[in-house]
This record gives C-alpha cells, sequence and structure tokens, in this order.
C-alpha cells in the first residue's frame, strides 16, 4: 500500500503541469564549456556591437536616411533581439551550469526568438521588395516606398509575428510532461518542447505547420519571384558592366537571405529527420542557425556597402 502511494506520488511529480526544464550545452564537452563559453562571448559582442553601430549610423547620417537603410536598421534591430533572447541562457549553462528553466520562462524565451526570427524573414522580404523597386522602378522609387509606407510594412511585420506566435505558445500551457524533460539546446526551442510532452500535441503540430506556411512558405516564394523579377530587369541591359554594377547592390541581401534560412532549414530538417544524427552536430548546428546571421549581416553589409563602410569609419576614427 505504501509502495503505491511512492508510486502514485512519483507519477504526480513526473506528470506535473508546471515541468521544470534542463538544458543542454555542448553534449559530451561539459568539462570545458568555460573554455568554449570564450569563442561565444567574443561572437555575442561582435552581433552586439555591429549591429548596434548599424543602428547609430542609419540613425545619426542623414544621407542614410533612405529606404534601403531604413530596412537595414530593421534588420539590425531584429538580429539584436534575436541575440539577447538566447545570449543569457546559454551563458548561463556556459559558465555556471545554470540548466533548469521554468515553462512560463521557456515560454517567454520562445516568444522572444521565434518571434524575432518572423521579424527577420519579413524583414528580408521588405529587401527583396526594396531592391525590386529600386532597379526594375527606379524613378518611382521614392514615390512607392515612401516613409509613411515603410512604416505600415514594419507595423503589419509585427502584427503578423504576434498574430501567429501567441496561439502556438498558449497551447503549450495545457500539456503535461512526464519524462525526463532535457532540452537539446541551450534555450527553448519549440519543436524541441513539444517532443518531450506525453499528451496529445496535434493542435501544437497543426498551429506549428500553419506558422511555418505563413513565414517561411510565403516569404521564400516572394523573395524568389523578386529575384526572378530583377534578372529578367537586368538582362535588359545592353552594357555588361552596368549589368554588374546594378546587380551587385543585391548581393549583401543575397548573402542575409542565405545566412538566414539555410540554417534554419537544416536545423529543421535535423529535428525532422535526424534524429540519429549526433547530439553534438544537433547542438552546434542550433547555435550556428541563431549566431550566424546577427554575427555575419553587419561584417557583409559593412564590406559590401559603401556607403555603410564609410559611416561606420567615419564614426571609428573620426578624431
Amino acid at each position: 500500500m505504501l509502495q503505491t502511494q511512492d508510486n502514485m506520488e512519483i507519477l504526480s511529480n513526473l506528470s506535473s503541469t508546471f515541468p521544470i526544464f534542463s538544458l543542454t550545452g555542448i553534449p559530451g564537452l561539459d568539462s570545458v564549456h568555460s573554455w568554449i563559453s570564450i569563442p561565444f562571448c567574443c561572437l555575442y559582442v561582435i552581433a552586439l556591437s555591429g549591429n548596434s553601430m548599424i543602428l547609430f549610423v542609419v540613425i545619426t547620417h542623414q544621407s542614410l536616411h533612405e529606404p534601403m537603410y531604413y530596412f537595414l536598421s530593421m534588420l539590425s534591430a531584429t538580429d539584436l533581439g534575436l541575440t539577447v533572447s538566447t545570449m543569457t541562457t546559454t551563458l548561463a549553462v556556459l559558465w555556471f551550469d545554470a540548466r533548469e528553466v521554468s515553462l512560463d520562462t521557456c515560454i517567454t524565451q520562445m516568444f522572444f526568438l521565434h518571434g524575432f526570427t518572423f521579424i527577420e524573414s519579413g524583414v528580408l522580404v521588405s529587401m527583396a521588395f526594396d531592391r525590386y523597386v529600386a532597379i526594375c522602378y527606379p524613378l518611382r522609387y521614392t514615390t512607392i516606398l515612401t516613409n509613411s509606407r515603410i512604416i505600415q510594412m514594419g507595423l503589419v511585420i509585427i502584427m503578423r509575428t504576434v498574430v501567429l506566435i501567441v496561439p502556438l505558445l498558449l497551447l503549450l500551457k495545457p500539456l503535461h510532461f512526464c519524462r525526463e524533460n532535457v532540452l537539446s539546446h541551450s534555450y527553448c526551442y519549440h519543436p524541441d518542447v513539444i517532443k518531450l510532452a506525453c499528451s496529445d500535441t496535434w493542435p501544437n503540430n497543426i498551429c506549428g505547420l500553419i506558422d511555418l506556411s505563413l513565414t517561411t512558405g510565403v516569404d521564400t516564394p516572394c523573395i524568389v519571384l523578386s529575384y526572378i523579377l530583377i534578372i529578367r530587369s537586368v538582362l535588359t541591359i545592353a552594357s555588361s558592366e552596368e549589368r554588374h554594377k546594378v546587380f551587385s547592390t543585391c548581393i549583401s541581401h543575397i548573402g542575409a537571405v542565405a545566412i538566414f534560412y539555410i540554417p534554419m532549414m537544416s536545423l529543421s530538417l535535423v529535428h525532422r529527420y535526424g534524429r540519429s544524427a549526433p547530439k553534438v552536430v544537433q547542438s552546434m548546428m542550433a547555435n550556428i542557425y541563431l549566431l550566424l546571421p546577427p554575427v555575419l549581416n553587419p561584417i557583409i553589409y559593412s564590406v559590401k556597402t559603401k556607403q555603410i563602410r564609410k559611416a561606420i569609419l567615419k564614426l571609428l576614427f573620426s578624431k
């Protein structure tokens, strides 16, 4: 009788509706987490300083108050949010071995993590539209992309994010978790949390599929279509030198699209089909997915965009 009561008490604790999740650092390398934290810190510093610098030069330089740079500042602000949303838990695991997080903390982190991911996807579409208008309709560029229209586009991106992300996260609250709640990463990732639930998750899966369809499923074809129209327009230019000059204005954006979508799709595929992949590989891919865009975007735009490069050099060597 006493053993039965003990078993019931253990089961009650395991299937709590207020579960505690355990984050994972770099599997198999726990003893050297303090050393691994050094490159992570360097990447976080690069991401924070690079994106902050781009935001600062766009705000303070009147010559950069143009649609293209407004969208770039949106991208930098989004990358800052994406970096901060995971930096705290990742460094807490690597520095202090602080792994335990509650479901509410997880939901809060996922709101910002997935929210900024959705926003970045929307900003990349807006930047593709900006390049399309600039190349295909250069004389109407300033009349199409007015300040009020850019603000409207930003608000639509934020509204879409909130409408999609809130139901997805609210559906996590009724779930029961009755296993050892060990997450695969050093932050809370929605597909990772869902896999640990022992109650029916079909509403969560359907909502996740809808969100994916209305973000990546819509944004990727829009970007591809923009570049098909851009290439068609560029090919009508007679001079090869002019074609190269016009198309070079898109190189930075193409790089930003590649470093955002390729790691994201790779991580999604690993979560769905690569369960046999080593945990170290999954962990590294998860960190690359979130760190690569914020670190590389400022570098790409600083190197490939003359006006941004000049403004940053002027800021750094003004004395």
